[in-house]
């Protein structure tokens, strides 16, 4: 496994110890130079996509692992946190709806994150 590859799964392991809910990952790489993957994520309110963020902040820094910027972490439905070669979306279901990135970036591959 590459250093990203690993981190994408130190990640989604976090979401999942936070129930996050509809875990998605799309590689982007032939279609965007912003980042390899998108990470998605569904959360039920606010505390709880607060607390998945979190998660995912702090076992990544364990592993040296720091984002480049993090968004949204106030009320608004959606924290973007930016970790160059992937970017993870954690949203509230009606934010997730509304933006609905899978349909936008529909061009990108889906991955098995189960494997």
């Amino acid at each position: 496994m590459t250093r990203t590859e690993d981190a994408l799964k130190t990640a989604i392991d976090a979401l999942e110890e936070k129930k996050g809910e509809q875990i998605k990952v799309i590689d982007i790489s032939k279609i965007s130079v912003m980042a390899d993957y998108f990470v998605i994520a569904s959360g039920k309110n606010l505390n709880q996509i607060k607390a998945m963020a979190d998660e995912v902040e702090e076992k990544l820094s364990k592993e040296g692992i720091e984002p480049r910027q993090i968004e949204g972490a106030n009320s608004s439905g959606w924290i973007l946190m930016d970790y160059r070669d992937f970017i993870i979306h954690i949203f509230n279901e009606d934010m997730r709806l509304y933006y609905d990135i899978e349909r936008i970036w529909s061009d990108g591959i889906p991955v098995d994150i189960n494997k």
